[in-house]
């Protein structure tokens, strides 16, 4: 059973940076697409971003384009979110997510998900 944890959530402000992680057990990681999605207060769950295990598909939703960067480490079993030039509006809890590609995950999420890591950015 595919788990997946996060951290590296917090209290930011605006124009700051940040990395999340998200750590993988439980199933081989090269296996799956990884992404990551966010829900604001009183928001659906939206996505950020996503990537394939080679990292040769990746895609990002058009709020964060330029901002944020999604990388992974096969060899950690580990997926990356940095953000940068953090605005207000980036204000949500944060979820890694797992699937078998990068276009399942991209338009709904994928089969497992993380509990989420919560950010904050301060105007």
């Amino acid at each position: 059973q595919v788990q997946l944890v996060e951290s590296g959530g917090g209290l930011v402000q605006a124009g700051g940076s940040l990395r999340l992680s998200c750590t993988f057990s439980g199933g081989t990681f090269r296996s799956y697409a990884m992404g990551w999605f966010r829900q604001a207060p009183g928001k659906e769950r939206e996505f950020v971003a996503t990537t394939s295990w080679s990292e040769s598909s990746v895609y990002y939703a058009d709020s964060v384009k330029g901002r944020f960067t999604i990388s992974r480490d096969n060899a950690k079993n580990t997926v990356y979110l940095q953000m940068s030039s953090l605005k207000p509006e980036d204000t949500a809890v944060y979820y890694c997510t797992a699937g078998p590609n990068t276009s399942l995950v991209r338009s709904r999420g994928g089969t497992s998900w993380g509990k989420g890591t919560l950010v904050t950015v301060s105007s």
